[in-house]
């Protein structure tokens, strides 16, 4: 099990609006996550400047690869572009953090 964390942004005044669709997430999403070996995920918002920090634990990354090719994805995304900075591809701009200190 291998845990990663990512730092994301959502646009200015559409906290409450994110927050508000991950409380009602799709169920065939959630389902779609979990098969992929996904678990104890967490999305942190930071108020004062807008970041989001995720952090998820992952069985296989190799699996995780191949979510931005399902139709699910690709519809969350599609779905969460007008809140949020993203790529080209709807994908959320997702950037890597090195984990540099874990107490379990």
């Amino acid at each position: 099990m291998k845990r990663l964390a990512f730092r994301m942004k959502v646009f200015p005044g559409m906290e409450e609006e994110y927050k508000r669709r991950h409380d009602a997430i799709w169920p065939e999403l959630s389902e779609l996550l979990k098969t992929t070996g996904i678990s104890s995920y967490s999305i942190f918002l930071d108020k004062g400047d807008g970041s989001l920090f995720g952090v998820l634990n992952v069985e296989d990354e190799m699996k995780m690869e191949a979510l931005p090719q399902h139709p699910v994805m690709k519809k969350w995304w599609t779905y969460m572009k007008d809140i949020m900075e993203t790529d080209t591809d709807h994908s959320p701009i997702s950037i890597p953090l090195t984990e540099v200190f874990y107490l379990p």
